[in-house]
């Protein structure tokens, strides 16, 4: 199976701190995988290292192919039209409604034509249970509603990965798992789906492979 992403030996430094050091670190195509561990312990960096928002400090590191220790400015949003990227804090934009919050996102990556525009948002808004709220202002939905418009927006594209930071973080027990519940969906379709969160029910009742920062070490396997 085809590795997604493969780090080997990799130190993650964050204003002159290392966060993560010694990463080795292989998830292949349509792995869903947990990355659990406190507050501050590295997780959130490790996302961002993936769609090189972060550099890579030292070692090897791939994503999609992509060589992120020798990557070019000019192909970041290349290796980003591939990843779909699901924000604990939403990052909807207000000034628009649902449709358009979308249609931005389409036409910023290069689609024309707006029948397959309409269609590819109609699509995914059905896919997160969202179709009848395309009219909507973010701010007129709940916390679920917006995180589903959110794992919708992030799969516009039809990425090979999707990287979701703390997506349940701000929601109920039970919205909680109807969006844990749609990311495992959307990893028995193909795509390499990677969670970070501390929610332990949601890991224990939702079980899936778990990697674990801790004294800026990652493992496969939690500790305790």
């Amino acid at each position: 199976m085809k590795n997604v992403v493969r780090y080997h030996n990799v130190d993650i430094v964050r204003q002159d701190i290392r966060v993560l050091k010694h990463i080795d670190l292989s998830i292949d195509a349509g792995e869903f995988v947990y990355i659990t561990g406190k507050v501050g312990s590295g997780k959130s960096s490790l996302l961002k290292t993936m769609y090189a928002e972060v550099p890579i400090a030292s070692g090897n590191a791939e994503v999609l192919a992509y060589d992120l220790t020798a990557i070019k400015t000019r192909q970041i949003p290349l290796l980003r039209r591939g990843i779909g990227i699901v924000f604990q804090d939403f990052r909807l934009l207000n000034d628009r409604n649902v449709y358009h919050n979308l249609e931005f996102v389409l036409k910023a990556t290069g689609w024309k034509d707006k029948s397959e525009i309409d269609q590819r948002i109609e699509d995914r808004l059905r896919q997160v249970g969202m179709l009848n709220k395309s009219y909507k202002m973010p701010y007129e939905l709940s916390g679920g509603e917006q995180q589903r418009i959110v794992i919708a927006r992030a799969m516009l594209n039809d990425p090979s990965l999707l990287l979701a930071d703390e997506p349940t973080g701000n929601l109920d027990p039970a919205t909680a798992r109807q969006i844990m519940e749609r990311l495992h969906e959307i990893s028995a379709n193909g795509t390499t789906v990677i969670v970070t969160t501390h929610n332990e029910t949601i890991t224990s009742s939702m079980p899936a492979r778990t990697l674990h920062c801790a004294d800026r070490i990652i493992s496969d396997k939690k500790s305790g």
